[in-house]
This record gives structure tokens, C-alpha cells and sequence, in this order.
């Protein structure tokens, strides 16, 4: 069968995907969903010892969600003669990612001063949980790691509560993101210069990345960001407050959302109030106003005040669990998900990209592959003959 098409804005590329587990995988995803050929290369099943992580629930809806669209073909790199089919690949290739260790991937002649010899064209990129080198090179990263080296831990969560990991990858997703958004600028070079480079992203910084506003304001500021539970750390009244039947989330950010908030609610009064005639102040009167705000807003539920806020152009949301979230009408409206038939026969449905392309937009037209589905096919395409190909199989290479 012809290589996965899901759009033609990056159709003219090909991928080899050696990542495993969420962020190389979540970076190739955007990759693929914009029409780039991506091959899944793995082990052969049995051969790695931590493949039930990464690779054997392929009926999941995680599993099937991160590696739809792409082919799969199968590769022991630790039997003779695989490095250089891998390498016959590499021949053809736009884009190689992977995220060993930085010294398993010198050990294995993947590094890239190895395969820019082979292909000057090729980026290659990797994503580490520390980066390529420094003291911590050498370390195994995963998310919940990455989330308390890099500060997000400390500041999420109650004040007084202790260390909290945010409920989602952060730090494994923005690596991938990054990842990504750095092998499409390469790209982009490339056409300039005609060769390729190394393109790197690791955990740790993407998670400082993320940080942002927290980490500027306390390197240059001295502000020390700690722990406001629901409350925005510079902004009020920003936070969670409850109606007369459940929560929602208030943002009356800005003099403008203030001041209508103040006429909708009835509390002029407040618009020359010494304690909160701006935002400084109102943060720093916090406790106050939630306060005042919190015994308003306890008489009525949550959604005349979600319809009442918005309407007078202060920002309000409900609080949803996934299947409400899945509910919402302008959830449905934006297609966040898209139903399609897995290769064992059943309907799932999987998460869109985000980004809309107007004219080449992203699409999900193929489930995630089986174990080394296309494995003949894709060493077919490299020029290997069906005695070889045979030979590859018989001698347990793929």
C-alpha cells in the first residue's frame, strides 16, 4: 500500500520514528497528522525488555491516539547486517527521531556526526530528559521527575499542601512539542543551506520553558512564586468560586473586566475602594474579595452566573470532568476527536491536532499500525529483493 497520506503540507518528507514512550512520540504524531510519511521502527516483539511500557497495549486508546497514521516495520539493531538496513533507511530519510540516552546513542553509531555522513540532508533529533550533556546526561528523566526539578511542583497545588504534580505530561508533551516546532525550522534552514543538523530538545528545559511567567518574574523580579491553589498568583479575582450548585471558574482580570463585573454584580462601591482600586492592590486584598465575591456568587448557580458573567464580558467557565468536557457544545463544535476503525475491528476515536491548516489541514486516517505491519513493505521500498527480505526474517533482523 502507498505511504499514509493525512494531508499535503508535509507529504514530500519521510520520518523514521525511534522514539518511544510519550514526548518523541507525541512530537512525531504532529509530524504524521500533517501528511509526513513516518515509519515506526521497533524491536521485534520479545526483544526489549521494557516493550510492555511502550509498545504492547496497541489496543489502548493511548497507544492507538500517539502512534495513528504512521507504518510500522520492525528492526533488532543487535542483530549483524540490521545497522545497515537502518542505514539504507537513514539513505532516504528527511527526519530521524529518538530519545536514548545520549551515550547509548554514540554506542549504537546514531549520534549524529555517524549519520550525517551517511545523509548530509538528514535532521536528526533527539529529546532527553536532561539534555545531550552536562552532569545529568546520563539520567533516565520521566515526567514526574521533570515536573519537580523543573518547579512546577511548587507551585501547584494548596498553599501549605506540599508538592503536587499537575494531573497531565506537561513536561513530557512541551518536549515534543518543541521537538517538533525545532525539526520544522530545520527544515525550513535546509532548503537555504541543503543540509541538515542536530536538532535537541530536553524535559527539563521545556519544563522551565513552560514555567515562564513563574520563572521570569523570580530571576528578575525576586518574586518567589509559591503555591495560590485555585487563585492566579498575579491576578484578581482570578480563582475557583462556588454557585449554589457547584463550581466555576471566575477571571476578572484587567480594569476592564473588573469594572464590569462591579456593574453587573451591584458593588459600584467597590470601583473606589481604597483596597482595590488596582491589581496589585486587589491581589494583595485578596482574601477579601474573595470573600465578598464567594457570598454573591453562593446564591445562584453556576451556570446563570457562567451566562450572566459572559455576557457582560468577564470571563467564566464551568469546571468539567472529561466526559462533561466531551459534552459541551463547543467542544463538539471544534472536532476534537475523530471516529475511525482499529485494524482489530473496533471504533475509537482519537484526539485531532489542535492547529487547523486552513488549506492543508491535519487529518487522522489510519489507526496506529500493528506490530511491524509494514515491515516488507517498507524494505521493499528501500530496494531490498524478497530473497533478502526473507533472509531478514529468517535470521530474526525483523
Amino acid at each position: 500500500m502507498p505511504a499514509i497520506k493525512a494531508s499535503q503540507a508535509l507529504a514530500r518528507f519521510r520520518v523514521l520514528d525511534l522514539s518511544r514512550v510519550r514526548a518523541g512520540p507525541n512530537c512525531v504524531r504532529m509530524l504524521t497528522d500533517f501528511g509526513a510519511d513516518v515509519i515506526r521502527i521497533e524491536p521485534p516483539p520479545g526483544v526489549d525488555p521494557n516493550e510492555a511500557m511502550f509498545a504492547a497495549n496497541r489496543k489502548g486508546g493511548d497507544f492507538q491516539n500517539i502512534n495513528r497514521n504512521k507504518r510500522s516495520m520492525t528492526l533488532n539493531l543487535k542483530k549483524p547486517g540490521a545497522y545497515e538496513v537502518l542505514m539504507r533507511l537513514v539513505q532516504g530519510a528527511d527526519v530521524l527521531i529518538e530519545n536514548w540516552r545520549p551515550d547509548v546513542k554514540k554506542k549504537l553509531g546514531l549520534d549524529y556526526e555517524t549519520l550525517s555522513k551517511v545523509n548530509p540532508r538528514l535532521v536528526l533529533a533527539s529529546i532527553s530528559g536532561f539534555g545531550q550533556d552536562g552532569p545529568y546526561a546520563k539520567r533516565p528523566g520521566f515526567d514526574q521527575i521533570i515536573q519537580g526539578m523543573g518547579g512546577l511542583m511548587s507551585v501547584t497545588g494548596h498553599p501549605g499542601g506540599g508538592p503536587v504534580r499537575a494531573g497531565l505530561a506537561v513536561a513530557d508533551m512541551s518536549a515534543g512539542l518543541y521537538c517538533a516546532l525545532g525539526i520544522l525550522t530545520a527544515l525550513l534552514e535546509r532548503e537555504v543551506s541543503g543540509r541538515g543538523q542536530w536538532v535537541h530538545a530536553s524535559l527539563l528545559h521545556s519544563q522551565i520553558a513552560m514555567m515562564d511567567f513563574q520563572v521570569a518574574r523570580c530571576i528578575n523580579d525576586g518574586d518567589l512564586p509559591v503555591q495560590v491553589g485555585n487563585d492566579h498568583p498575579t491576578s484578581s479575582p482570578m480563582g475557583l468560586f462556588e454557585g449554589s450548585d457547584g463550581c466555576f471558574n471566575l477571571g476578572a482580570s484587567g480594569e476592564g473586566s473588573w469594572q464590569r463585573m462591579c456593574q453587573l454584580l451591584g458593588k459600584t462601591e467597590w470601583l473606589d475602594d481604597p483596597q482595590f482600586l488596582d491589581e496589585p492592590l486587589r491581589v494583595k486584598h485578596r482574601a477579601r474579595l474573595n470573600t465578598e465575591l464567594q457570598e454573591i456568587f453562593r446564591h445562584q448557580p453556576v451556570a446563570h452566573w457562567i451566562d450572566s458573567l459572559n455576557a457582560a464580558g468577564v470571563p467564566a467557565g464551568p469546571v468539567y470532568t472529561v466526559p462533561q468536557m466531551m459534552q459541551d457544545p463547543q467542544v463538539q463544535h471544534l472536532k476534537v476527536t475523530a471516529p475511525m476503525t482499529t485494524s482489530f475491528d473496533q471504533e475509537m476515536l482519537y484526539i485531532t491536532q489542535p492547529v487547523t491548516l486552513e488549506r492543508t489541514p491535519a487529518s487522522v486516517v489510519a489507526p496506529a499500525p500493528n506490530w511491524g505491519e509494514h515491515t516488507d513493505e517498507v524494505l521493499r521500498e528501500a530496494g531490498y529483493s524478497p530473497a533478502d527480505i526473507a533472509r531478514f526474517h529468517e535470521q530474526g533482523m525483523v
